[in-house]
């Protein structure tokens, strides 16, 4: 069994299952946001732990000597985040204004730039690719939304938003926030399809970076963000299937791998 029908399996086994109650779910997505948060805001350096993240988020709490830009990626992110969950509600197509509204939420600490695709060229310290020169942005943008639209859709939806995030993170259209926004962005599809969101750990970053560096390295392929997003999607589902039906017994396919 390939992953995709592994996946698709485990699913389709969820959904067979009893419906969360509208207080399960919140609690369950409060919880995922808060480790969302932190791990992809920690990605980008951000030094809140997750305690200090579930403060900030939950009870308002300023934590003392933690950046005043600390504190405003977390609500920014937390925003962000409620913000694709009503798109997925909506099943908002994803185009440039919602790319945009996305990054504004996250970058709620930049005002200047939110929302604005870059001015100036940038590099990625430590990548094997140089982003387009700022003019070639829109354009590019516009051709990546095109693709994403037509030929990418014959893609399993896992494969497509890991192909749509290596391109979006090549074109790296704003001057910050870029990580964040992409990842956001790749949750939102993914949940469009019916699939639980994910959350990339921070200790996993070393992973996630070297499939940036083998994107390019191969001549574009795909396939190892493809692999760490079925690996985090598997155990996804698997936790879900755990919750809602704790005595469910899976068959040797449907386990995962350690």
């Amino acid at each position: 069994m390939n992953p995709f029908e592994k996946i698709d399996r485990l699913r389709s086994m969820l959904n067979n299952l009893r419906p969360l109650t509208v207080g399960e779910l919140e609690r369950l997505q409060e919880e995922f946001m808060v480790e969302y948060t932190y791990n992809s805001n920690a990605i980008e350096g951000n030094t809140l732990t997750l305690e200090e993240t579930a403060l900030v988020l939950q009870e308002g709490v300023t934590i003392d000597r933690k950046p005043l830009k600390d504190h405003l990626e977390a609500v920014g992110h937390r925003d962000a985040y409620r913000y694709i969950v009503d798109l997925v509600k909506e099943k908002a197509p994803l185009t440039e204004h919602v790319i945009k509204d996305i990054h504004s939420l996250v970058l709620m600490d930049r005002p200047q730039d939110k929302g604005v695709y870059r001015n100036v060229p940038v590099r990625i310290m430590g990548a094997n690719h140089i982003p387009p020169q700022p003019y070639a942005v829109p354009l590019q943008m516009e051709q990546l939304l095109a693709e994403y639209a037509g030929e990418m859709q014959a893609l399993h939806p896992i494969a497509r938003a890991a192909l749509f995030h290596l391109k979006f993170e090549a074109i790296h259209p704003f001057i910050d926030g870029n990580g964040r926004t992409g990842r956001l962005l790749l949750n939102l599809e993914l949940m469009k399809e019916g699939y639980p969101p994910i959350d990339i750990k921070f200790t996993d970053r070393r992973r996630y970076y070297d499939c940036f560096h083998d994107f390019h390295a191969q001549n574009s392929n795909p396939s190892m963000l493809t692999d760490l997003l079925c690996a985090y999607m598997e155990a996804e589902l698997q936790r879900y299937i755990s919750i809602l039906s704790p005595t469910l017994e899976l068959s040797d396919e449907d386990e995962l791998e350690p």
